[in-house]
């Protein structure tokens, strides 16, 4: 669909000489003389090359069209990972690199948005807490209280989390899937 470039905002997927581009950023530039322009910088969604573009503000540019579907992640295989539609019970095999980090936090009947273009999958949003168990802890110290420095733990799946010192190995907690921090202790 056509737009005017004054309404790109970052998120945005724009179909720019025959490749799907993510916006990452925009700035609009106001010169002394002349009209403004508006400077984006996007990524192809399928290569991950940069490159920056300006438009002049009332130019249309080409948004495409992306739908987003409700998908259950069921296994993976090597870099690929299999999820199916809630709805129509299809199946997609989407690579680790569409996923990206958030990868190691998919489990089994996770229900993650898998966003599509033409039926090709571009991304896949898992949500943004999981629960998962500490395997590995440094043993709890009696007297420490839980306003000290965090100490280092492994979950079930290998990843490092900093955990207040009170969390012991077993315990299940609440991460963010974002940046791998500790939420809170999991409600049983």
């Amino acid at each position: 669909m056509k737009v005017n470039a004054i309404t790109i905002r970052p998120g945005n997927v724009l179909e720019h000489e025959g490749k799907l581009m993510l916006v990452t950023k925009i700035d609009i530039i106001q010169p002394g003389k002349g009209n403004a322009v508006i400077q984006v910088e996007m990524k192809d969604a399928r290569t991950g090359t940069k490159t920056q573009q300006r438009f002049r503000t009332q130019e249309t540019v080409e948004r495409a069209r992306l739908d987003e579907h409700d998908m259950q992640y069921l296994f993976s295989e090597g870099d690929l990972y299999t999820f199916m539609d809630n709805e129509t019970f299809e199946q997609a095999t989407i690579p680790r690199d569409t996923i990206g980090d958030p990868a190691v936090f998919l489990q089994e009947g996770m229900v993650c948005t898998v966003t599509m273009h033409e039926g090709s999958p571009l991304s896949v949003e898992i949500p943004a807490t999981v629960t998962m168990q500490i395997v590995e802890a440094e043993p709890v110290v009696k007297g420490q209280t839980a306003s000290s420095s965090y100490k280092p733990a492994i979950l079930e799946n290998g990843v490092r989390v900093m955990v207040p010192p009170h969390i012991e190995s077993g315990t299940r907690i609440v991460v963010n899937t974002a940046d791998n921090s500790y939420s809170e202790r999991a409600k049983d």
